[in-house]
């Protein structure tokens, strides 16, 4: 039954803070890795693990939610969900020695992993079938904001306080969820009472595991390693390969699976999948190469990085719930679909016209950019993935849709390392090319920097070295602000490859009556 007035506030603060919180859990810890590496004795190749356990807890742990809510009940899972992020942040932020947090740090993403597909449908049983739409327009505010604040959040925190900071904040938000969950949400009618009825999937949980765990780690840890040089790789890449097509056969063919795979029949849900992953890829992509980049060239700090990001990022918060109130009216998502990947598309070719003389300002119609075709597309995704699913289909089509949006952010972050690396590499090549003395304007260049370090020092010898030097530099960071535009246009090709798509999408304008049955049968199943 949906809830009202101060009951429906609170639940609504209390799912988009916990939603926020685990996402911001994904990209706050990146500004912090050098005072973590220098803090704990760790290089940043090993602190990086920090970030990448916490990422595979969560991508195993999501599509797990829909059972492990019936199994436990679901607000006996959330709260309990609740309570572990918040015991292992603290622990996290008490780590003395770096497995010690990374192994935390993966308890945190298995915590973490319910409060997404969970937080959704409580926020859902919120309302009326006929505002459900309302709904995935709050819930939408906090998928864009939570990975857009981290990095600033991360940066004001490391700046003024200590990388431990970074944990502890969530500890007094985690005690204000439960105090909240305990007091506004309600449990279902035989919730968590049919637990010796539920036939414990355990080969397809061992599957899962082993194929998100190790795909997960590929991705991650791929590029740094050097890939399929690497046996760690190989290994695991087979491991991926076979968990996966074991889970897929074990999912199909039990009668007890732990995630119902059977809804991919449905061509509008598998056809959306395809959509959510490339929108996941563009949202995770865009942010996490924007930090690095002007960080590294444009000369931003951390704290200047997530400023910037935070102003064009409160215009999607505001967008939300507009574009949310359009679907409750009846309006057809695939028009927004269709401008959400236009205006990405635009987004990363004219991101791509960038300098390294621009400041944080200059960058703010870019971002904008990127908010709006994030707002546009990822919102009405999140009716469109779940439109015609049966009731007890629902849970199962969250959950999915939410672990489809991470692989696509984390293949994203993996194509963009390796991408930038290999075209760095290239511009770098193509840049040195015109570095010889029959190029008048690199003769004159050399010259100037030459009686410029002479001048200084008396020494043209040495000068001539320091001007070498000097002009080897500039050609590095040239290549990999190149390299960083290019990855931006690289991104705007999936969005131009899935565009064609839109047309098997096709569905009728529903009716209001249509939207409240199908918005009924949906929240039913939670």
């Amino acid at each position: 039954m949906a809830a009202k007035g101060l009951a429906r506030a609170m639940i609504v603060i209390t799912t988009i803070s916990a939603a926020v919180m685990e996402l911001l859990d994904t990209t706050i810890v990146n500004v912090a890795l050098n005072q973590m590496a220098g803090s704990l004795g760790a290089t940043i190749e090993d602190v990086a693990w920090v970030v990448t356990s916490y990422a595979i807890a969560n991508v195993i742990i999501i599509p797990m939610t829909g059972f492990l809510g019936d199994y436990f009940g679901r607000k006996t899972y959330y709260l309990g969900s609740i309570l572990l992020f918040g015991v292992s942040s603290y622990f996290c932020g008490a780590s003395h020695g770096l497995w010690e947090l990374v192994f935390w740090r993966f308890i945190q993403g298995v915590g973490g992993g319910a409060l997404l597909s969970t937080s959704q449908a409580i926020l859902f049983d919120a309302f009326e079938p006929k505002d459900r739409p309302i709904a995935s327009g709050i819930f939408g505010m906090g998928i864009i904001l939570g990975p857009t604040l981290g990095p600033a959040l991360g940066g004001y925190i490391v700046e003024h306080f200590t990388w431990q900071d970074i944990f502890f904040v969530n500890i007094p938000i985690c005690i204000a969820a439960t105090i909240l969950t305990i007091l506004y949400i309600e449990r279902k009618e035989g919730e968590g009472q049919k637990k010796s009825q539920i036939v414990i999937d355990y080969p397809g949980i061992f599957l899962l595991t082993l194929g998100i765990g190790s795909l997960q780690y590929v991705l991650e840890k791929g590029e740094s390693d050097d890939w399929f040089e690497s046996r760690t790789i190989v290994i695991l890449s087979l491991s991926a390969a076979v968990g996966l097509v074991g889970f897929v056969w074990r999912e199909l063919t039990t009668e007890h699976p732990v995630v119902d795979l059977k809804i991919f029949r449905y061509k509008v849900f598998g056809l959306s999948t395809i959509f959510t992953f490339v929108a996941g890829l563009g949202l995770f992509t865009s942010v996490f190469v924007y930090p690095v980049m002007v960080q590294r060239i444009n000369g931003f700090t951390p704290l200047e990085t997530g400023l910037s990001l935070i102003a064009p990022t409160m215009l999607g918060v505001v967008l939300f719930p507009v574009i949310g109130r359009r679907m409750a009216a009846g309006d057809s998502p695939l028009p927004y679909m269709a401008i959400g990947i236009l205006i990405f598309v635009f987004f990363g070719f004219y991101s791509g016209t960038a300098t390294p003389e621009m400041g944080k300002w200059d960058f703010f119609p870019m971002q904008v950019c990127r908010v709006l075709g994030v707002a546009m597309l990822q919102m009405p995704l999140i009716n469109q993935a779940v439109a015609g699913l049966q009731q007890r289909e629902y849970p199962a089509g969250i959950a999915l849709t939410n672990m489809i949006r991470q692989l696509g952010g984390a293949f994203g972050i993996a194509l963009a390392n390796n991408y930038v690396t290999n075209a760095a590499a290239q511009h770098r090549s193509d840049l040195m090319a015109n570095m010889t003395m029959d190029n008048p304007l690199f003769v004159q260049r050399l010259n100037g920097s030459i009686a410029n370090f002479a001048s200084k020092t008396g020494d043209y010898f040495g000068a001539t070295k320091m001007a070498y030097a000097q002009l080897e530099g500039l050609v590095a960071k040239q290549a990999y602000y190149l390299a960083y535009l290019d990855t931006y246009r690289v991104v705007s090709l999936f969005f131009v490859a899935i565009f064609p798509l839109l047309l098997l999408l096709r569905t009728k304008k529903k009716t209001k009556e249509e939207i409240a049955a199908a918005a009924k049968a949906a929240a039913d199943s939670h």
